[in-house]
């Protein structure tokens, strides 16, 4: 597997970015070992949370949300997904799979031996995030899902459809661009810049232009099987599960209902609506900061 990383000084100077970078090694099952990047920010003591992020973005996103969550005396953990990021970049589409995501991330969040987790979840930080609390349901002790699924071969609103589109066919993949067109504000031009720091040049980008077709929304797909086990698993997930959707994503909408359906611990939860676009991190930090503290503090209180 050829792998490409990207240069530090990329990272220098970023606009409201001051966390410092973290690595692990995860092996691939081919024997390639991959550098994964991660923010391991505030009390080493604290009640860890664990930010995930999606497709094309990577741990920026989060750069509010760490920051007060941090402050409030949470230890606040978010990694970059392999291909985005600080974390390396296999150079080949074909290297991109749903299932060798999983495992990656499986095999980094083992290394950190948490307990008591609690995550927060958006886009593919869901897709993959969630099979991580149906492997290893005895780690984490509340879940916050927003604009995410777990598809199991269904089918694809025609917002996925157009996103899907527009992937595949645009010649030069414009990250940036595509994160502000993803939020309800606009974005600085500062800001728009740190969400293209990570890719140098388009072979930068083959994973965030390979993750559209891996989503499995036909029934032929790969890991369609597996989310159905992992549905399954969630079927039995007793701890506090709330969904925290956004207002104004055509990609998602209407997704928080299967969650609320189907796994118990979102029965009773104080469930929201968020202001914002696809990428409400960007919109709603300050509403997010408050639910993932406002979750922590319940069960620290013995509320549930």
């Amino acid at each position: 597997m050829q792998v490409l990383r990207t240069p530090d000084a990329r990272f220098e100077g970023l606009d409201g970015w001051a966390c410092a970078p973290r690595y692990a090694t995860v092996t691939d099952a081919d024997g390639t070992d991959l550098r994964l990047h991660y923010v391991d920010e505030g009390p080493a003591d604290g009640a860890p949370v664990l930010l995930m992020h999606g497709e094309p973005s990577w741990a920026y996103l989060y750069r509010k949300i760490i920051a007060g969550l941090a402050a409030r005396g949470r230890r606040v953990i978010a990694p970059d997904l392999i291909g985005f990021g600080r974390s390396d970049k296999p150079a080949s589409r074909e290297d991109y799979s749903y299932e060798r995501h999983v495992a990656w991330m499986s095999h980094w969040l083992q290394q950190l031996e948490l307990e008591d987790v609690t995550l927060f979840c958006q886009d593919w930080g869901g897709l993959i995030g969630l099979r991580l609390v149906a492997a290893f349901p005895e780690m984490f002790a509340g879940v916050v899902a927003a604009n995410t699924g777990l598809p199991v071969g269904a089918g694809m609103t025609d917002g996925f459809k157009a996103w899907r589109d527009f992937s595949m066919s645009t010649p030069q993949f414009p990250v940036g661009f595509i994160v502000n067109g993803g939020t309800g504000r606009d974005l600085t031009p500062a800001e728009v810049a740190a969400y293209d720091a990570p890719f140098p040049d388009e072979r930068y980008k083959e994973g965030a232009r390979q993750f559209p077709l891996l989503v499995p929304v036909d029934a032929s797909q790969a890991s369609v099987e597996e989310n159905k086990a992992a549905w399954e698993a969630l079927s039995r997930f007793d701890r506090p599960f709330l969904t925290a959707f956004s207002d104004g994503d055509a990609v998602t909408r209407g997704g928080e209902k299967a969650f609320q359906d189907r796994v118990p611990g979102a029965s009773g939860q104080p469930h929201v609506t968020l202001s914002g676009g696809h990428f409400l991190q960007e919109d709603s930090p300050d509403e997010i900061t408050d639910i993932v503290d406002a979750m922590i503090t319940r069960r620290l209180q013995g509320f549930g």
